[in-house]
């Protein structure tokens, strides 16, 4: 955006009354104006520029927050490497600061309740929140803090810190958005994020005792977000 100054000329002296004109007409010593004043002068214009160029610099960034009844994460793992069984964590909290000019200097932040897993079978449900699996009760959330963005075709590959059962590892998001945005009955603009992964579940001391041909170690997960404006 062009920043442009206008200076106005002062008031012509004959349109003035006499004794104003000759208040303005005081003569100045011949030569070059002080170098502290030229400086000064200067510093007022590079701080003006930047006083109005601070706001613009804000505003290429937005918050959105998920729509909780519309975001979940989604599993698939194999069961006896003849089957999969699917299930869904269904609370989850993001943060998406997204930059409107430059996608790759956005950032998000996600924590899921772990609590809410369901599979639509409770005995296995129960198992899973056991120290067996998640232990939801020494580690009731996982969490992701993406540490860098990269386009990626016409999606975008988010890299960030995965804290899962205590342990934090680096995992990459392949990300699809944002879808929208579109009015929401809050009347607020809502859009869409779906993200995939695949992490190893004893990466994070995951079921270590289940080994590999009974539970699976590759977990595949989807991570759904409707993000509403702030």
């Amino acid at each position: 955006m062009d920043i442009r100054i206008i200076l106005r000329g002062a008031l012509p002296l004959y349109s003035l009354p006499v004794h104003t004109a000759k208040a303005f007409n005081t003569q100045r010593p011949h030569g070059p104006a002080p170098k502290g004043n030229e400086s000064m002068k200067k510093l007022a214009l590079v701080s003006g520029i930047l006083a109005l160029a601070a706001p613009l610099a804000m505003a290429q960034s937005t918050t959105w927050v998920s729509d909780q009844p519309h975001s979940e994460v989604q599993f698939s793992i194999t069961h006896m490497g003849i089957s999969h069984v699917s299930g869904r964590f269904g609370k989850v909290a993001a943060t998406v600061v997204y930059n409107d000019t430059d996608a790759t200097k956005s950032t998000v932040s996600a924590t899921i309740d772990l609590t809410t897993v369901d599979t639509g079978e409770a005995a296995r449900d129960t198992h899973l929140k056991s120290p067996d699996f998640f232990d939801v009760t020494a580690n009731p959330s996982a969490t992701f803090t993406s540490t860098s963005v990269v386009k990626d075709g016409s999606g975008l590959k988010v890299t960030g810190n995965f804290t899962l059962h205590g342990v934090t590892k680096p995992v990459v998001l392949d990300v699809e958005g944002p879808a929208g945005p579109v009015q929401g009955m809050d009347h607020k603009p809502h859009a869409g994020f779906t993200a995939t992964t695949t992490i190893h579940r004893t990466d994070f001391g995951i079921g270590s005792k289940f080994p590999a041909a009974v539970v699976g170690d590759d977990v595949k997960l989807t991570i759904d977000l409707e993000v509403v404006k702030q």
